[in-house]
């Protein structure tokens, strides 16, 4: 009869061990991390980035981790917020975005140390071109229209040169991503456009530039890109994903092949006011209201 109790004790125990949150053999079996990221370059590359940092916070926090694709821009923010997304790699217009979708609860967690001052180029392959004010009458394209490198800053900032991009342009065109804005400028689609700098660098550095396509003008720094969760999501999972970011370092092997499909140099902690001056330009461009 002792036995029995014993038995029976040891079951309960272990039952409430399963229960608590505190219990990880290697979280559970069934347990995913939703990850997805805004559409601002061809699905397969971003798969291609994706892919070793996947695997990476599989490790990291014991639990696996699916990339999930989508449409665009809008889709990754609905997905924030209708629970179907955990974490989500966003532009600052895309959270801002998600910050008001969400009613505040979605978190702004790591940038990359670039972020803070990311810049777009404005771009061009006519010889004409040689200053933002000879773009005026000439068809310009942008990336996606939510996109923060791609339209949102570039726009802000074309207005402070007194270039409104509704009724100085002859045409404007929205590219969907920024790979797809310099095909758009290269072919003669745009006579001119504007994308992110980080895209651009590594277009070149790959080669996969034109050589009569060349940029005519930088914007001024802003904050961009963050990894955003959902704001309910468990609290010592936040912490552990923030803890798996921080972590990586340029000088382990591994780390650094992530690092470099991220552009990234390292991951720093980020906040929600970062990007109140995204906010404010996006309402002062007419794009928020």
């Amino acid at each position: 009869m002792l036995h029995l109790s014993r038995r029976l004790a040891l079951k309960s125990a272990l039952l409430c061990a399963l229960a608590s949150p505190f219990f990880n053999t290697s979280v559970a079996a069934d347990a995913v991390l939703r990850v997805s990221a805004i559409p601002d370059e061809a699905p397969t590359e971003l798969q291609r980035k994706f892919a070793p940092l996947g695997k990476y916070l599989e490790k990291e926090l014991a639990m696996k981790v699916s990339f999930v694709p989508v449409s665009d821009y809008a889709a990754v923010v609905e997905a924030l917020a209708s629970d179907k997304l955990d974490l989500a790699w966003l532009g600052g217009f895309t959270f801002v975005q998600a910050n008001i979708r969400t009613k505040g609860t979605a978190m702004p967690l790591v940038q990359r140390e670039e972020d803070a001052r990311f810049t777009s180029k404005f771009i061009t392959a006519d010889a004409n071109i040689k200053a933002l004010a000879d773009t005026k009458g000439k068809v310009f394209a942008f990336g996606s229209p939510s996109s923060t490198s791609g339209h949102l800053m570039p726009r802000y900032f074309l207005l402070q040169d007194g270039i409104d991009a509704d009724r100085d342009f002859k045409n404007v065109a929205f590219s969907g991503a920024h790979d797809a804005t310099v095909a758009f400028v290269a072919s003669g689609k745009a006579d001119a456009g504007v994308l992110n700098a980080s895209v651009w660098e590594k277009l070149v550095d790959q080669k996969k530039v034109d050589a009569k396509v060349r940029v005519i003008a930088t914007t001024p720094p802003y904050f961009d890109y963050n990894w955003t969760v959902r704001g309910d999501l468990d609290p010592a999972l936040i912490k552990k994903i923030e803890a798996a970011f921080l972590k990586l370092d340029a000088g382990n092997p591994e780390h650094a092949e992530i690092l470099a499909l991220q552009r990234a140099t390292k991951f720093i902690p980020t906040k929600k006011e970062n990007y109140a001056g995204i906010e404010q330009a996006a309402k002062a461009a007419g794009l928020l209201k």
